[in-house]
């Protein structure tokens, strides 16, 4: 079979935006039945890998294997944000303008009592990174 005769031929591998590379050769395997019928089944095959993932770090694993297991997470989860109607660059932007707004309240929390974030515990911070959720959760319902 000459490359040209592959169902993924006609998707440029070239495509900068790796998103919307994994979305199309994802599409192309759908188009001939290659697909789980619902997010749940893309969800469970994202836990699968997820814990392929945990195995390679408790074994200390090489970076290439650790890099090609995570890469198998993302491809997942790209799969899973398709099956959702859901752009995966939309859904990281905004989780990234979350993260912002909590770790700046964290900080902000941080510095009004006069310290770094060094004096504080992993659980204190957590407990403070928990409040800035419940505090957006509350403003969502207002």
């Amino acid at each position: 079979m000459s490359d040209q005769d592959f169902i993924l031929s006609s998707i440029k591998k070239t495509q900068k935006d790796v998103f919307k590379l994994a979305i199309e050769m994802q599409k192309k395997a759908s188009e001939v039945g290659f697909d789980w019928p619902d997010p749940q089944g893309v969800l469970d095959k994202i836990h699968e890998e997820i814990d392929e993932l945990g195995q390679e770090i408790k074994q200390d694993s090489d970076k290439s294997v650790l890099l090609a297991e995570l890469g198998d997470i993302l491809f997942a989860c790209c799969n899973l944000a398709r099956h959702l109607d859901i752009n995966p660059a939309d859904a990281l932007s905004s989780s990234n303008d979350k993260f912002y707004r909590r770790f700046n309240y964290v900080e902000t929390a941080v510095t009004a009592q006069g310290k770094q974030f060094e004096d504080f515990s992993l659980e204190a911070l957590d407990a403070l990174w928990d409040s800035a959720k419940q505090l957006e959760r509350s403003e969502d319902l207002d």
